[in-house]
């Protein structure tokens, strides 16, 4: 269990804050993350490694010469948001373009596609490179909606060196999708893991049982067995690993016994024992293995294996020297001067509003509101993380807390500055994304901006008006998270929401009753999600360990929407 903390809201970002001052002569704190302390003398191409937090050293402790430029830091088990992401990169391009690197989690690749369309925007080259290793999350036919785990240090430390050796940026991008798509892992669970100030794991095994086929974000293993003598869990893992050998791989392995949180490295040597003799027997060479923790998932109990099949390009890069915080191989010698003191921190810019007064006014309902949806989210949060606990990563109730805390905050300073409804709205989204990160924080700030941009700032709704903000937030999220209704996501309980409110609008129902009818209609969808498999996000690999709960995605919407009626459907030219 997590023991030492203060503000468990304020944990990922306390650890972030005083790793950075320990390791001062390495990194600098940037806003979303940490960068190199030293620039390059010449440009290069920047790797950004990045996720949430909890698997130190992954993220921020692998940055350095011959491996990351920077890390992107979101919450704990959750995406950064597309600013955080956008910030990092600002920090650490040193003109030769960045690359994205990250393990295949839908928050993930949505925020750091956001940010890498902005970076383009403004004609910064970007990539993107998934880690998709997981064996245990999808079969080889599906091989792209794998999971990325432990294999994450793998690709991130070719890639690395690549570009420490001067490769471009399209060079060091097929090195990373090349050491990707050779790479393996397959992990076992004995323990879940405990958030700073839960008090309970999030999820539980019966005693002398393993789950096989863990995630890495607190997610129980796909399934449970019996815990075996370690011989006999060393032959389960090369197995399995073994099983998936890429076609027209070579006999060279790169080898990766991985701790995740709280197992003794001593335990590990002794599955080594059995690990490593098993793969020389099959005819491999082992180069430069490595045991101990690379990628953890805060003080869960578990052990994973990666394999990655090496050839004459990738093992020169595996092999090369790496000095960051947590991770030292060789003689890795430091680039030249220090940043600029006006290196680009993502620091925000001020902003002037103009709006009229019946804008304004409705602005005030709108904060109310998000007021009354932070009140339920507060209420709500234990029972929305445990919700998600049983096929995920218990996250949710934290996620959306942060989320509308940062709504809420920033919804009060636009009013306060004079915004209208739709700046104000806007204002929040792009706080709730910033601030919750993962896929749930993207998708409901993309949608209160779009919300806020269907508004405008001229007036208050009329009926017809806000039926249409409501259908413009709706077509935000589905456009972003691609999910349809059956795929057990928000999705299930936005479409009705927006369906019948529209519907109902259009037939003369006063706003009132139809925004009633429309959220009972959300909530009844919310609730009929319990009987559906995922077909979206982390809880789709343990579908059917989710049968039976409803979705907390389309729990939180449902309740949200309730509790925003009275003040939304409230402003005065409003009426039937």
């Amino acid at each position: 269990m997590t023991k030492i903390f203060n503000d468990p809201a304020d944990f990922a970002d306390e650890a972030l804050a005083g790793f950075c001052d320990l390791h001062s002569g390495l990194v600098r704190q940037v806003p979303g993350g940490a960068v190199r302390r030293h620039r390059p003398e010449q440009p290069k191409v920047a790797v950004l490694a990045g996720g949430g937090s909890g698997h130190y050293p992954a993220f921020a402790g692998l940055i350095g010469a011959g491996l990351a430029d920077g890390a992107v830091v979101g919450n704990i088990f959750t995406s950064p948001s597309a600013q955080q992401a956008y910030s990092v990169a600002k920090a650490a391009d040193s003109g030769a373009g960045v690359v994205f690197t990250y393990g295949n989690y839908a928050g993930d690749v949505l925020n750091f596609g956001m940010a890498s369309e902005r970076l383009a925007a403004e004609g910064i080259a970007v990539e993107n490179v998934l880690v998709t290793d997981d064996i245990a999350s999808a079969p080889p036919s599906e091989s792209a909606k794998r999971r990325g785990i432990a294999g994450d240090f793998t690709v991130f430390k070719i890639m690395g060196a690549a570009a420490e050796a001067g490769a471009g940026l399209a060079d060091v991008v097929r090195l990373g999708r090349k050491a990707n798509s050779l790479t393996r892992t397959i992990g076992s669970a004995f323990h879940g893991c405990t958030f700073p100030g839960a008090e309970a794991p999030l999820f539980t095994l019966k005693d002398k049982q393993m789950g096989l086929g863990l995630g890495i974000h607190g997610e129980p293993g796909l399934f449970d067995t019996d815990l075996p003598p370690a011989k006999e869990l060393g032959q389960e893992l090369v197995a399995r690993l073994l099983a998936e050998t890429p076609q027209g791989a070579g006999n060279r392995l790169a080898v990766i016994l991985n701790g995740l949180g709280s197992t003794k490295h001593e335990e590990l040597f002794v599955l080594w024992l059995t690990v490593a003799p098993l793969l020389r027997a099959a005819g491999y060479t082992l180069v430069m293995p490595e045991v101990g923790e690379l990628v953890t998932s805060l003080d869960m109990s578990g052990v994973s294996l990666t394999l990655t099949w090496l050839d004459e390009e990738l093992e020169p890069l595996w092999t090369a020297p790496a000095e960051t915080p947590a991770y030292r191989r060789g003689n890795a010698a430091l680039a030249g001067g220090l940043f600029a003191e006006e290196a680009y921190d993502g620091g925000p810019t001020a902003m002037e509003f103009a709006a009229t007064l019946d804008s304004r006014n409705y602005a005030a309902n709108c904060a109310a509101a998000l007021e009354a949806a932070r009140n339920a989210l507060h209420d709500a949060e234990s029972h929305l993380g445990d919700m998600d606990a049983v096929a995920g990563d218990g996250d949710h109730g934290r996620g959306m807390v942060r989320g509308i805390d940062a709504a809420t905050a920033a919804a009060a300073k636009a009013l306060a500055d004079g915004a209208g409804a739709g700046d104000m709205l806007v204002a929040a989204g792009d706080a709730w994304a910033d601030k919750a990160g993962g896929t749930s924080g993207v998708l409901w700030g993309a949608g209160l901006r779009a919300f806020g941009e269907s508004l405008g700032n001229d007036e208050a709704p009329e009926p017809a008006g806000l039926a249409a903000a409501v259908t413009a937030f709706a077509a935000r999220i589905t456009d972003l998270g691609k999910a349809e209704i059956g795929d057990k996501t928000m999705v299930d309980a936005l479409l009705p929401f927006a369906e019948t409110f529209s519907n109902r609008v259009a037939e003369g129902v006063p706003p009132e009753l139809a925004w009633t009818e429309a959220a009972e209609a959300a909530t009844s969808a919310a609730q009929a999600t319990a009987s559906l498999r995922p077909l979206k996000g982390r809880a789709r690999p343990l579908a059917e360990k989710s049968l039976g709960t409803a979705d907390p995605g389309a729990t939180s919407l449902a309740m949200i929407f309730t509790v925003m009626g009275p003040h939304v459907v409230s402003a005065g030219k409003v009426t039937a």
